[in-house]
């Protein structure tokens, strides 16, 4: 007598597997993995249904098992970003007022990003028909005070920021 399969459970199977995948791809997103919990349990509830009408059939489980494991690593997983964003809002206000801490840590950034764009230097160079244009910017803070301080004493400074060579 030849054993017959049967495939009760595959589509619920199947399905896990699916929602399991686009769980993993959500919860390894950072802060968009906090949402994965939703279809990762759906994934582990349809996956554990076609687990225990593929057992009372004798029917094959691999591709059941398999969403099964992807949905339970995927909740894992978001499960983990809860608490990671939540040690950082305690880190940003040692645990009171959280917002302003994370202010306070946005302004941080904010100014290093201004004191850095200060001291930037910018430089062009232009070769048209055996003519070179030349052009040297300098937004630094000290180069300006310096010129200010020129203009205002009257004296004549030699501008290094425009230099023409033929």
């Amino acid at each position: 007598m030849e054993d017959v399969k049967n495939n009760t459970g595959q589509n619920l199977g199947i399905a896990a597997l699916i929602t399991a995948i686009i769980t993993f791809v959500l919860a390894v997103i950072p802060c968009v993995g906090l949402i994965a919990i939703i279809p990762g349990i759906i994934a582990i509830v349809l996956a554990s249904v076609g687990l225990s009408q593929a057992s009372r059939t004798n029917s094959s489980r691999g591709v059941v098992v398999a969403g099964l494991i992807i949905a339970i690593i995927a909740v894992m997983i978001s499960f983990s970003q809860i608490f990671v964003v939540g040690k950082i809002a305690q880190k940003a206000g040692n645990g009171e007022n959280w917002p302003s801490g994370i202010q306070n840590i946005i302004n941080d950034v904010q100014d290093n990003v201004t004191k850095e764009l200060e001291d930037a230097n910018v430089s062009i160079k232009v070769e048209s028909n055996g003519d070179k244009v030349e052009i040297n910017a300098s937004s630094g803070k000290k180069d300006q005070e310096k010129t200010l301080d020129d203009l205002e004493s009257g004296t004549k400074q030699k501008d290094d920021s425009l230099q023409t060579k033929k």
